[in-house]
């Protein structure tokens, strides 16, 4: 049973308040003060000097799991929101393997489900995981999340959320004792695959019944009902989307880990990973207590996707 080993994350000191990014943008005062008070976004996390390698190569500087065994990692897999991340020739996922020792390691990008992307990351390499399992019972896979908010589509999602810089990084193994993966489900929607306005409409219209129906679903495909959920941690798209998923599903919203929203923004695919370490951080995971990964994504149509895990 795919489990989650190692979590690692990278949050650069600089914050921007949102009211600096609002005349990039068009942003009039009232829309800037729906940002703050309304969906509860105050500033984003930036690395002004630092590149896509410097904030993937935080987290790596913060997996401990990683230190000793790097010979049994097979895949290394970047999780991202956009298809292209840098460009041309540079590719900052076989930098960092050849720094740490990784060099050995089959290394791709997954984008598909765009910000829910990481959570497909976590499936791939569970697949990939188990497929190897008898011939390599101990190997892992690392998963890479994190992306440069380097153009104006990577730094705001209309009407919805800000972007910020981070990373995180994931050591997967195909079992283990604890933070064991017990279901998956993603509802692909091809019909919002375009950028018309009635689309976007359309998905922001029907944004919090699809995600909390695809939580439902992970759970029910865990053998579970929402009262045995502990814990949900969240993408950070805004509050207020919160708010009407929690309504939607039935489920306190004071058990959704939404600290990180404010202060750094939605971290692309790392949200989840960067949620995990809050919640360690304040003991709010208890072994034996099972707990959601939730995204959703735009991009090439929509995702929506929830996972249920056992601490």
């Amino acid at each position: 049973m795919t489990a989650l080993t190692a979590i690692g994350t990278y949050l650069p000191p600089e914050r921007v308040p949102i009211e600096d990014m609002a005349e990039r943008f068009g942003l009039t005062a009232m829309q800037t003060k729906v940002f703050r008070r309304y969906h509860k976004l105050g500033a984003v996390s930036r690395d002004a000097g630092g590149t896509l390698s410097d904030l993937l190569r935080g987290a790596l500087d913060d997996l401990d799991g990683l230190i000793g065994n790097e010979e049994r990692v097979r895949y290394v897999i970047h999780a991202r929101t956009f298809p292209t991340v840098t460009p041309y020739p540079l590719n900052p996922l076989r930098e960092l393997c050849r720094e740490r020792g990784l060099e050995h390691a089959e290394t791709f990008a997954v984008g598909h489900h765009a910000c829910a992307s990481g959570l497909l990351a976590i499936d791939v390499a569970g697949r990939l995981l188990a497929a190897d399992a008898e011939t390599h019972p101990d190997a892992l896979a690392l998963i890479l999340a994190g992306e440069k908010a380097f153009t104006g589509e990577a730094q705001m999602v209309p009407e919805t959320s800000f972007f910020g810089e981070g990373a995180s990084a994931c050591l997967v193994s195909a079992s283990g004792e604890r933070d064991r993966l017990l279901s998956y489900t993603a509802d692909l929607r091809g019909e919002f695959d375009g950028d018309s306005m009635e689309q976007a409409l359309e998905f922001q219209r029907v944004y919090s019944d699809a995600l909390g129906e695809a939580i439902l679903a992970a759970v029910e495909g865990a053998g579970l009902e929402m009262s045995a959920i502990s814990l949900v941690l969240p993408h950070n798209v805004n509050v207020v989307a919160w708010q009407r998923v929690c309504k939607r599903i039935g489920f306190p919203l004071a058990k959704v880990v939404l600290d990180n929203v404010a202060t750094d923004g939605h971290v692309f695919c790392a949200d989840a990973f960067l949620n995990y370490r809050t919640a360690a951080r304040k003991g709010l995971l208890t072994p034996g207590e099972r707990y959601v990964l939730a995204a959703a994504g735009a991009g090439r149509g929509a995702t929506f996707s929830a996972m249920v895990f056992e601490h």
